[in-house]
């Protein structure tokens, strides 16, 4: 049901935080522990995926299930860490939540990461509290590029997908944004916009080229396009 509210959903890391840099430290932290290292190659392939199925995917054969979390919770507590100390905001994403905020946008954020690592971030940003629902990793079964997490953060803020548009910088979750029928937005930074252009609806080099107006138009376009 149309409700006539328009919603956007970010994705955190890359979006909303200039997360690359303390996940990639926090890895390499984390592996270390485990006599384990991760190249950079490795890390950039896998951004934007939960960080279980990350571990699962290149060290899956060395690790029961049980080891798997452990390891889970020590990566994603080392990269909290991390943000408490220096938290790397993007540019213009706390501006633009609350512009949009101001407009009646219903925004949500739709996360791999765990619960803890969304909390921590929206009690750093500014205009976090603005946010009205969040899905974090640990809410879905399939990661990113499964739809799932932006369907399910739709379902919480109630707009239908046709009137939704996500925000996203890594290529999985502009592809997790098609499946799931919204309009895909994509920031440089983590991919290039060589990269992220062939499924986005719009790729800009920073939150700030974004407006409410923008938003409402590209996801109008891309509704249209649909029917």
């Amino acid at each position: 049901m149309n409700t006539g509210a328009y919603g956007v959903i970010f994705d955190m890391d890359g979006v909303l935080v200039d997360s690359y840099q303390a996940h990639y430290e926090s890895w390499l932290q984390t592996a270390r522990r485990w006599g384990l290292e991760m190249t950079e190659p490795q890390f950039r392939a896998t951004f934007g995926r939960t960080s279980r199925d990350i571990i699962a995917r290149l060290w899956g054969a060395n690790f029961t299930d049980e080891q798997i979390a452990e390891f889970d919770q020590l990566k994603e507590q080392a990269y909290r860490d991390g943000l408490v100390h220096h938290f790397p905001q993007m540019p213009g994403a706390d501006e633009l939540i609350a512009d949009l905020h101001a407009e009646g946008f219903r925004l949500a954020v739709g996360s791999s990461g765990p619960k803890e690592n969304v909390r921590t971030v929206l009690r750093l940003l500014p205009h976090g509290r603005l946010i009205d629902a969040t899905v974090s990793g640990g809410e879905v079964r399939h990661g990113k590029p499964d739809p799932e997490v932006f369907v399910r953060a739709a379902q919480k803020i109630g707009v239908p997908p046709a009137f939704c548009a996500v925000i996203e910088d890594a290529v999985v979750g502009v592809e997790a944004a098609r499946r799931a029928g919204m309009a895909a937005l994509a920031v440089t930074g983590t991919a290039s916009a060589r990269e992220l252009a062939p499924r986005a609806h719009q790729v800009v080099e920073s939150l700030a080229e974004l407006t409410p107006r923008l938003v409402r138009s590209i996801i109008d376009a891309a509704r249209g396009v649909q029917e």
